[in-house]
């Protein structure tokens, strides 16, 4: 079985919400998906995918860490955040691909499955406290088992999220931290003690202000909070980690094992945000999720994105020891299904992926062919009250 061919589709759900999913296509007739985790640079990684197609093509899917190693090193300069995305998205499909080729659930040739599902969280929103409060409340009437909220700005975004001129809002530290403080509050009040709340500080505070934001939640038990600072150095997390008490999680910017070995080695957090999207696929994930194993750190994965990504995630889940929780934003099924036709399961709060062969998931070429669409975008411009740029 040799791979004969490998397709970029960036696409947009009837919400335009914005996927990049690549497709890898076999002389066997078996095909695999993967998707990339920052859509909005995919003009670059589309380039990046057709430069690694030179190498992956003609070559056999199963021989996934030779082919990695040739990505990620074949220029002699190591890939970073555009090679990583795009070696992630054709390392997912090699998998995919591989588990198809065997007829087996991805997870089962991963180590098969330690669990019979994975819990899983929501993002829950709204423009007050009590909008937030209500619709954390409608998940845990669906049955979640987790809610997680984010880093509040102080004025309303406006404008075009994630499109070609970015919304604009202001953040100001101080008042930010009091809302989130009054936002986690009440949160906790409401849904009470049996339920986790996990927050995303989204890398919006300097450590000063962070950590004493943490210090403010620790009465309400947070299962993490989420990038408490910038992700540049990892190394700041000792600063964090020394002055709080509440469970840290971070890793959803770095794109390989090497930024996670300082915070892992430390031990200076808690949980890994993973984003098999970015870091450089399965391949990369298992690596830095046994390493973490042996610090009994567990693996959160990142996914804010489609079906594909959720489907890889919970997929690791099941084949994992060292889980804490895994992000889901919305119900498998529930959204993008002419796209996506075929999701991974859910049900009260838990995902799984189902007892067919490769990760569970499965798009429709027509429909896709039909969605494709400029993947350029930025995410929103924050500034503080006297106009300089903050992190968004």
């Amino acid at each position: 079985m040799k791979v004969t061919q490998i397709r970029s589709f960036p696409v947009r759900d009837d919400s335009g919400r914005l996927y990049f999913i690549v497709r890898v296509d076999t002389d066997a007739g078996i095909y695999g998906l993967g998707e990339v985790g920052v859509a909005r640079l995919g003009r670059s990684i589309a380039l990046a995918i057709d430069h690694l197609s030179e190498i992956v093509i003609g070559s056999d899917p199963w021989e996934t860490e030779r082919l990695w190693q040739q990505m990620f090193r074949g220029l002699f300069f190591p890939a970073e955040r555009v090679y990583a995305c795009a070696i992630s998205g054709i390392d997912i499909a090699l998998w995919d691909i591989k588990a198809k080729s065997v007829g087996m659930p991805l997870y089962k040739i991963l180590g098969g499955p330690t669990r019979d599902k994975v819990v899983c969280y929501p993002h829950v929103g709204g423009e007050t406290t009590q909008d937030i409060v209500d619709d954390a409340m409608k998940h845990v009437d669906e049955g979640w088992k987790f809610v997680r909220t984010g880093q509040p700005t102080t004025t309303p975004l406006v404008g075009d999220y994630g499109g070609r001129h970015a919304a604009t809002a202001e953040l100001d530290p101080l008042k930010s931290m009091r809302m989130a403080t009054e936002q986690f509050g009440a949160l906790r009040d409401a849904v009470g003690p049996d339920i986790q709340i996990c927050t995303d500080f989204h890398t919006r505070l300097d450590p000063t202000h962070s950590i004493a934001l943490c210090r403010e939640l620790e009465p309400f038990k947070p299962f993490f909070i989420e990038d408490a600072v910038r992700s540049e150095n990892p190394a700041s997390y000792r600063n964090v980690r020394r002055q709080t008490n509440v469970p840290l999680a971070a890793g959803e910017h770095w794109w390989s094992k090497w930024p996670f070995r300082e915070v892992i080695e430390d031990e200076s957090i808690d949980y890994l945000r993973i984003d098999l999207c970015i870091v450089g696929g399965i391949t990369e994930t298992l690596k830095i999720t046994h390493w973490a194993e042996a610090h009994y750190i567990d693996i959160v994965p990142h996914n804010p994105l489609g079906p594909v990504s959720a489907a890889a995630c919970v997929s690791v889940c099941m084949a994992s020891t060292n889980v804490g929780v895994q992000e889901m934003p919305r119900q498998p099924g529930t959204f993008a299904t002419d796209l996506f036709p075929q999701q991974i399961e859910w049900e009260d709060g838990y995902a799984w992926c189902p007892d067919t062969p490769g990760m569970g998931v499965d798009m429709d070429l027509e429909v896709a062919e039909q969605r494709l669409s400029d993947p350029r975008g930025w995410s929103p411009r924050l500034h503080r009250p006297d106009g300089a740029f903050t992190n968004n």
